[in-house]
Parts: structure tokens; sequence; C-alpha cells
């Protein structure tokens, strides 16, 4: 069984404004009282404050979307117009919020004034302009870009999309094809680089307005601790998990080495990018079958029974839809159905990255996703209902807390969820007729590991990266430089070809094109085993943990709820606890899922060493 799954990018209409990201909701402040502030007033100005970022909120989430799903100079200029409006609006009320500091106020109004200030600001209105432009135009380039290869191309004379190039890498075991696809799809970014370098230099700016030393210290400040104990957490958390890491990428080289010859595969230091079946090397299951245990001739395959089955994109949403029914939530609304993109138009561009959106904070909820029948997006559909049913679930919080605790929360809920797609689930909903294989477990922690596992260093290696450039310890100059030390030290991946005069490899990346955090990525693939955990002893279960699957468990579904509905109300260790009973993020669960694997990688490591000698 394929578990790959997608990172995504979520706009959250009307809470993003603290990240300051696409879909960011925001409010214009009025001018400051005079005199000493006040309790009541305080309030009033958080209640005005309120009510007119759920409005801006719903403006902008329009205008994000039909720029999303119709790609144009005009839907462009649309959404850059009001993000300049958002990132004035939000920038003001941060501005004003200043004003009550000092106040002795409730716990909700005192964290709703630090969520307001999370932000940056421009003064300058021709600054909040090119910053706006520059964010649109980062989107715009990267959902457009295309490769076009040369006459004499082993892809062939027809310009080629980010997807398609995606499949060669997935499916083409032949090293100049893999090479060539990999190295069209990042010779695009450097057509917007000097876009890039100014949209930094502004949003720094803003940063400063703000009181933060740069956006990055602004970005680590939104976790309820200070911007160098945040980085020093995502450290330890690196630290703990590593081993693992370790084991699977000295497992891979030897069957990468078998595979493509030493003359490809190096027996020490890093490994070429292009090799590992994905355009980042962020996830490595496309190439389960180089790497599957020897005797593994499962002969089940998700993808197969979803074709045969032809099985559209609105009964895989179904499909999902029923494992959250199934825990006692409810139906997704109407409108969900009627103002979704579940597949890809044929008369026009989109930006088909999977995504969730909350378009007023209440009902209508919308996934913008190009649905194929595979395994894949099983697995991404699941995730996206996820972020739908969080947004949901929150509805009735405080605008300022229509978020998740923190935002690798929002990703950790979907990812919890695909955890349960098990063996046993997909029996249970008639995709599976035989009963699982007992001695199937390695072959099914192997192919989750090149997702879950191969993903870490890379989501914690981008905002790694984002951050010295952010702080100007990587200059322009040396932005290829950076990616690839950090990426060879965290990864033990290297670039498959010399680099590019003036490149910017990082930003064939969609998150860096489009600034959006990553650590929330990191912090999701180990939130989520932690609350897979939770869950499955809520629900009384006691074996193996990767076996467990909480469908059909409405005791599980109970517990889930109620910590979704808190939104970021309370400070995220707060709603760990109440989900897990930890207050803290622990890379302990992630290591109890994979144990078995873990053991076995080892055991092959250590076999496969002695026949190399």
């Amino acid at each position: 069984m394929q578990t790959k799954l997608k990172t995504v990018y979520t706009p959250l209409a009307l809470a993003a404004l603290l990240a300051l990201t696409a879909g960011a909701a925001s409010a214009q402040a009025k001018p400051q009282a005079a005199g000493k502030p006040t309790v009541a007033e305080a309030k009033r100005f958080l209640a005005e404050t309120e009510r007119k970022f759920e409005k801006l909120g719903i403006e902008g989430a329009r205008a994000d979307w039909v720029g999303s799903n119709f790609i144009t100079d005009d839907t462009e200029a649309i959404a850059a117009y009001f993000g300049e409006l958002q990132l004035d609006a939000s920038g003001q009320a941060a501005l004003a919020a200043r004003r009550y500091n000092g106040l002795k106020l409730g716990e909700d109004d005192a964290r709703k004034l630090k969520l307001l200030q999370l932000t940056l600001m421009l003064s300058d209105p021709k600054e909040r302009a090119e910053y706006a432009s520059a964010k649109a135009a980062l989107n715009g380039a990267y959902g457009k870009a295309k490769y076009c290869p040369p006459q004499n191309s082993v892809l062939g004379k027809d310009c080629l999309a980010l997807g398609e190039l995606e499949k060669v890498l997935a499916n083409s075991r032949e090293p100049a094809k893999l090479q060539e696809a990999w190295s069209g799809w990042h010779s695009q970014a450097p057509s917007y680089k000097q876009r890039y370098v100014d949209f930094v230099a502004l949003s720094n700016k803003g940063a400063r307005e703000m009181g933060f030393a740069d956006t990055g210290a602004l970005w680590r400040s939104q976790y309820d601790m200070p911007p160098e104990a945040f980085a020093a957490e995502m450290e330890r958390l690196w630290q703990q998990v590593k081993p693992l890491y370790d084991s699977l990428h000295t497992y891979t080289r030897y069957k990468l080495r078998a595979a493509y010859g030493p003359e490809v595969v190096p027996a020490t230091g890093p490994i070429p990018a292009h090799l590992f079946g994905n355009m980042w090397s962020q996830t490595w299951d496309n190439i389960y079958p180089l790497l599957k245990p020897a005797g593994d001739t499962a002969a089940f395959d998700l993808t197969k029974v979803l074709e045969e089955r032809k099985t559209t994109a609105k009964e895989m949403t179904q499909y999902a839809e029923g494992f959250y029914t199934s825990l006692g939530m409810q139906k997704l609304p109407a409108s969900f159905w009627e103002r979704s993109l579940l597949t890809k138009p044929r008369d026009r561009d989109v930006v088909c990255h999977a995504s969730a959106w909350p378009i007023d904070g209440k009902d209508d909820v919308r996934i913008k996703m190009c649905i194929t029948p595979t395994a894949e997006d099983f697995t991404v559909i699941h995730h996206e209902l996820g972020h739908v049913y969080y947004f949901l679930e929150y509805k009735d919080q405080p605008v300022l807390f229509r978020n998740g605790a923190n935002d690798g929360f929002h990703e950790a809920i979907g990812d919890t969820v695909a955890l349960s797609i098990t063996p046993g689930y997909l029996k249970k909903i008639g995709l599976m007729k035989e009963d699982p294989d007992p001695k199937g477990d390695i072959p099914q922690l192997l192919q989750r590991a090149l997702s879950k596992v191969a993903i870490l260093p890379f989501a914690y290696s981008v905002d790694r990266w984002r951050w010295d450039v952010y702080a100007g310890k990587t200059q322009p100059a040396d932005y290829d430089k950076t990616w690839w030390q950090l990426r060879e030290q965290y990864m033990g991946v290297k670039r498959p070809a010399p680099m590019l005069p003036n490149g910017f490899d990082a930003g064939a990346k969609y998150h860096v094109a489009a600034d959006v955090p990553y650590a929330r990525y990191f912090l999701a693939d180990l939130l989520q085993f932690q609350f897979h955990r939770a869950l499955c002893r809520e629900a009384g279960y006691t074996g193996p943990l990767h076996q467990c699957s909480i469908y059909g468990n409405e005791k599980a579904g109970k517990k889930l709820q109620a910590m979704l509905r808190m939104g970021t109300s309370k400070p995220w260790p707060e709603e760990l606890k109440a989900i897990s009973g930890e207050d803290r993020i622990d890379g302990n669960a992630l290591i109890e899922y994979f144990a078995p694997l873990k053991a076995w990688l080892d055991e092959q490591n250590r076999i496969l060493a002695s026949q190399q000698k």
C-alpha cells in the first residue's frame, strides 16, 4: 500500500494574519484615544478589530481563491490589492494593540493582544504595495513555471509543468531522464530570484517596525516561547529522531547503489538528489520498488483498486469524509461540494497544490485539489479534510482564536487520521478484500517511513535556511551554497549537477516562493504520532502502535474534537496536554511507531555492509 503524503499549504483566511500568509485577515485600526488606556477601551478595541478582521478576511479569502483558481495578470493584481489592504490593516491593529500592553486584562483578552502583535508592519504605503505585489507575483510565477526541453532532450519536445516533471522522477529509472527533469524544474526559479530578494528586504523591514530582529525571529516568536528557545527545541527534536533517519538513509544508499551502480551512487557522502523519486527528495516512497524487502510480493495495490473502480474525485473525498463522521463529526456542508475544486480544469492554469480554505470562518469551507484515483491522493484528501474539520470545530471561537494551537497542529490533524489508513481500515470500507498479512508489517512500515521519516530533515532545513536568509547571514549570492550545505548536513543529499549562476534552488519549492513557514511540517510530523498514540490509548487499543486505526471509535473522536474546538485560545502546550496528557512535543512517539522497522533496518544494513566488503 502506497502511503505518500504531500506536504500541503493551507491558507487560513481568518487567522493567518498572525503569520501573514496568503489569505490573511486584518483590520484598520482607529486613531488611538488620548489619555491613559482603560480595560473598557481595550475590550472595545478588540471587539471592533475582530469584527473588521472577519469582514476583510472573507473578502481577502475570496480574492485569493479566485487568484489560485484563475491564474491571470488581473487576478494576480486583485490578490495583490487585498494583500496590501490586509498588510496595512494588520500592521495598524498591531501597533494600536501596544497601547494596552500594561493593562490587567482577562486571560483571553491578553492572549488576543499578544496574537495581534505577532505580525509585520510597513508604514510606507508604497512599500506595502510592493510587498503585496511581490507576494502575489511569486505565487503566480511558481504556478505558471514550465520547463521547455531543448531539441536533444531525453524528455521530448513539449514544455512540461511541475506535475509532469514529478511523474518522470516518480516513475523513471533512467538517470539521464531523472537528472534532466530535476534540473529542468530547478532552472525555473532563478527567473524570480530578484523578486524574492526584494521581498525578503521588505518583509524584514516590516518585522523590524514591529520590534522583531527580522522575519525569521517573528516566525519563531509564534510558538509561545522566545525565538531562540524555539530554535533550540527544533534541534532537540531533530536529535531525538536522527538515529532512525540515519538507518533509513544508509539502507536507501545500499539499495540505490545496487540499482544504479557505484558510478551514480557513491559509497559514502551525500547521495544525488534526483534519485529519490521526488523533486525535493523530501519523500522517497516512489522508489519503494527499489527498496522493498526481499520476498515482498504483496499483491494489494490501492492505486490499482481505485483505478479499476474508476473512483471519482468526489468518491475519493467521500471516503475521507466517512472517516471523520465515523468519529462522531458532522457531515460536510452542502456548500463544500458545490464550491470546492476537486479536479484539474481543462481550460486554465490553477495552483494544483492541495489546500483547504475557510472562506467565511463558519460553514463555507472548501478544498482546492486536483484529485486523481491514486493511493497518494487517497491519503492527501484524508489529510486535507483534517484542516476542514479543524475549521468547522473552532468556528464558534472568537475570530482571533480561529486557528490551530500552532501551525504544526493544523498540519498534524489530517496526518493523524492518515496514520489510521491501515489494511484493517481499508478492509472495513470495502477497498481491500483479503485479511491483512500479519507478516506485512515491515513493508508497510518501510513505505510509511519513506514519507514520514524521510521528510524530517528536509522540513527542518527549509526554515533553517530561511532563518539565515532573513537574518542576513546568507546573502543572495550564497543562496544555493547555504541551501546545499544544509541539505548535505541534515539530509545527506547533494545537488546532482553543478550549481547555476545566480541559482535559486530553494525557490523551486512552493513554500519558499509563496513565503509559507515550513517548521509547521516538521512539528506536524512529530505531533501526529503523539496524537495517534494518545487517541489509540483513548480508544483502548493496546497492540503495536503502527497497527492501530481509530476509525469508528467515537470515544477517540470526542477526545480529538475537544482539542480542535479550542482553536488557538490557549498556549499550545496546554492544548497538547488536553489530548495527550503531555505538554512537550515528544519524538519518542514516532520512534515507538517505527521501532520494528528500526530493528529491521539495522539488521539489513549490517548484512549489506558485510556483502559489500
